[in-house]
């Protein structure tokens, strides 16, 4: 992982949980999740479009009112968007939006 890398996960992981924070309960310690929509199967994205999810939105509860993106993707795209858009919020609230 190189330099530039590390300060963007890290910046991105001092956000806290984007899902929580849509919810209104920013600042959630989170974990990065690395988008695989539009690659190849078992390909992740790079390390500098992570996305921060808390434990409970990353990995799962098995619980309907908290959908996470591994146990119930559909039930979590339909309410927090896309691993896209989730994205480009990041890059919004870190001020590093990109080129597409």
């Amino acid at each position: 992982m190189t330099k530039a890398e590390k300060a963007r996960l890290s910046r991105v992981a001092a956000l806290g949980c984007v899902a929580c924070y849509m919810q209104g309960t920013p600042g959630t310690p989170a974990e990065i999740h690395h988008p695989r929509a539009g690659r190849g199967k078992g390909q992740r994205a790079s390390h500098m479009d992570g996305i921060p999810l808390c434990p409970a939105h990353h990995r799962g509860t098995h619980h309907p009112a908290v959908p996470s993106i591994h146990l119930a993707k559909l039930a979590f795209i339909e309410r927090f968007g896309t691993e896209e858009k989730l994205l480009q919020l990041v890059q919004q609230l870190t001020g590093q939006e990109q080129a597409a």
